[in-house]
């Protein structure tokens, strides 16, 4: 049975179908659901302030947190918001393995060639850097 699934979104028209994918599964009363986002990291010399994530043009991002807050205030299980910065790849499989995850669901945007080895696929670094299952929705 699933205890802790981390639930990758970055904002997307793909967002809604990720956490869809999230009815089909079987989750114990007791299973806890982590919605995640990575912002990228700032610009050097941008002031951050130190109680709010921000997006790349430094204004906080009030907007995904409401978001990911619609996704939460839907579920019957418990569960918790995590917004942080850096490279995404990275800091998906690091929160899945602070909150130790049994599964990672995440979204494939679909890109391939100049885009994909441009941009590179977060979906596909996650898969081979995770220590737990990953479902990949298209």
């Amino acid at each position: 049975m699933l205890k802790t699934i981390l639930v990758a979104l970055d904002g997307s028209e793909i967002s809604p179908r990720v956490v869809e994918t999230l009815s089909y599964l079987v989750l114990s009363p007791d299973a806890k659901v982590i919605f995640c986002h990575v912002f990228p990291p700032p610009e050097p010399k941008m002031d951050i302030p130190a109680d709010r994530p921000v997006n790349a043009v430094g204004f906080p991002s009030v907007e995904m947190e409401k978001q990911l807050q619609s996704y939460m205030d839907k579920l019957s299980v418990n569960s918790e918001l995590e917004l942080v910065h850096g490279e995404p790849s990275d800091e998906i499989v690091r929160l899945a393995n602070i909150h130790q995850a049994d599964l990672i669901v995440i979204g494939s945007r679909g890109l391939t060639g100049i885009k994909r080895i441009i941009q590179g696929s977060v979906s596909s670094e996650v898969i081979e850097a995770a220590n737990c299952s990953v479902i990949v929705v298209k």
